[in-house]
């Protein structure tokens, strides 16, 4: 069997909790991201399926899906124009009111608004793709390790903001699910882990 026959998950069975946060960890080509694309269907399973609110993905509409599970990627992409050019891609009626309610969830002042967002930082450029992911008010976002790039600094407000976000008290509830090779973030983020080795299940630890 050559490399690109190889699967990269095998007989991967289990349940992620739409609340908290789930980090799923692991060493680099043990199969998050590839579970993590499952679940946004990005990717489509070979065998087996992969189950929103009871309904198999391929019966759902995958827009409307995105909408509800949205993503964060590792590299920032941010598109020409303002701050608020970027957040309206996702939800084009907002009112600026709007945008600055949500760059606040995500520790972006009001100045952001009408800023170039080529010309943010990393650590900008990622806050603004998270706030553009919010704009939907999707239910869970996955998140493949957006701070695997960017300084100690940067990590933590973004670190800060999710945490936030997950609170089950907050305005803003939000699930998340979280690749992290990172062992310390793991243990600074996690409500639950999921530990991926191989492209099979290690271990499972959960806090509530």
């Amino acid at each position: 069997m050559g490399a690109s026959d190889q699967r990269r998950l095998d007989n991967v069975s289990v349940d992620i909790s739409a609340s908290g946060i789930t980090v799923l960890a692991g060493p680099s080509g043990a199969g998050k991201s590839t579970l993590l694309r499952l679940l946004n269907r990005l990717d489509v399973p070979d065998q087996g399926s992969v189950r929103w609110q009871g309904s198999d993905l391929d019966e759902l509409d995958v827009l409307a899906h995105r909408r509800q599970v949205g993503m964060v990627f590792q590299k920032p992409t941010a598109v020409p124009g303002t701050v608020a050019d970027n957040l309206r891609l996702a939800a084009p009626a907002m009112d600026d009111d709007a945008v600055v309610e949500l760059l606040d969830t995500v520790a972006l002042d009001a100045g952001f608004l009408n800023r170039n967002a080529l010309e943010l930082s990393g650590g900008e450029r990622q806050r603004v793709c998270l706030a553009r992911t919010l704009a939907t008010n999707p239910i869970v976002v996955l998140a493949d390790e957006p701070t695997s790039s960017l300084d100690p600094d940067a990590t933590a407000i973004i670190e800060a903001s999710v945490q936030r976000l997950a609170d089950p008290t907050g305005r803003h509830r939000v699930g998340w699910v979280w690749v992290s090779h990172d062992a310390e973030q793991t243990e600074r983020l996690a409500s639950r882990v999921i530990a991926l080795d191989g492209g099979r299940i290690s271990s499972r630890g959960l806090d509530d």
